[in-house]
Order: C-alpha cells, then structure tokens, then sequence
C-alpha cells in the first residue's frame, strides 16, 4: 500500500506543477495583453517626438551648383498624437523633403564676397507640413540654418576641341 501511497503523490505532483506552468502562461499572455492595450491608449495623447529626415535641393537655376554639399539631414521636433508620431516613424524616412530653390528666400551672407547664402528652416516651416502629410505640428528644426554656396558651373565650350591626328585615308 505505501508503494501505491507514494506513486500517486508522484503523480499528484506532476499535476501540479503541470498546473502551475500553465498558470504563468496563462499571466504572461494577459500581462503582454494589458501592456498592449495601455500602449494603444497612450498613443491617443499628443506626445512630441525628434525625427531626422533627409533633404533633395530642386530647382537649381542650370548655370549654377551647390557647393559645398549642403546638410542632407534636417531633425524635426514634433508634437502630436503618438499614434501620427508612430507612423511617421514606422514609415521610414524614404521620401525626402523637397527644398525648391526657386521658391524660397534665400539671402547672401553679409560681407562675403564670393556666392554664400544661406537659408533660415524656420521659414520652411509651412512648406514641410505640407511635404508632412500629417495631424503632427512642427516645433523646431535643426539646423536652424542651412548654409551653401551656388558657385558657377564652368565648361569648357570655349575651348577648341582636339582635332583627329589621323591620316585622312585612315578614317572610317
């Protein structure tokens, strides 16, 4: 009888260890349920959040280049709801913000003499909601200032180009 006694507390034990394994499962998944709903609430808040997103300078009259290479990066600091926030994070930065040349105020560096402007990004403010595309607001950005130089481009059209030194009879 105590043999019989001693294989169904083994028994007995297993069972409830068995039980207890599925306990903390059973925790663990509504653990992992309550956090994600809390993080799904959270994300209605506005929150304010720094993303970096690079730049593409167009319209750049033809006679002319930037030079040297301006910031291909501008951080924003913006403040929103977390889930705009998060999608613009999530969305990755593939789409560049367009910088049109042509349209914004830039303004020469006083007391250079050579091509050097520079362009103030908080003026670009309404321009990069627009590129935005979402409910989010720009606080800042950084640099506050974009400098570049648009030097000349020079060809060599001038030039004479170099004649063929080849015997007549030997063209083709």
């Amino acid at each position: 009888m105590k043999g019989n006694d001693s294989i169904k507390t083994e028994n007995f034990l297993r069972k409830e260890g068995s039980g207890k394994n599925r306990d903390v499962v059973v925790f663990a998944f509504f653990l992992f349920l309550s956090f994600v709903f809390w993080y799904l609430n959270s994300l209605g808040k506005d929150t304010e959040s720094d993303i970096r997103y690079p730049l593409e300078y167009i319209n750049i009259p033809t006679e002319r280049v930037i030079t040297p290479e301006p910031p291909g990066k501008l951080s924003l600091y913006l403040k929103g709801p977390g889930y705009a926030i998060m999608k613009l994070k999530l969305s990755g930065n593939s789409s560049p913000f367009k910088i049109d040349i042509s349209k914004i105020n830039y303004k020469r560096v006083s007391g250079s003499s050579s091509n050097n402007y520079f362009i103030v990004t908080s003026g670009l403010t309404k321009s990069l909601n627009v590129q935005l595309r979402s409910e989010c607001e720009i606080i800042s950005i950084k640099p506050d200032t974009l400098f570049f130089t648009l030097d000349k481009i020079i060809s060599n059209s001038t030039s004479p180009e170099p004649e063929n030194k080849l015997p007549k009879n030997s063209r083709k």
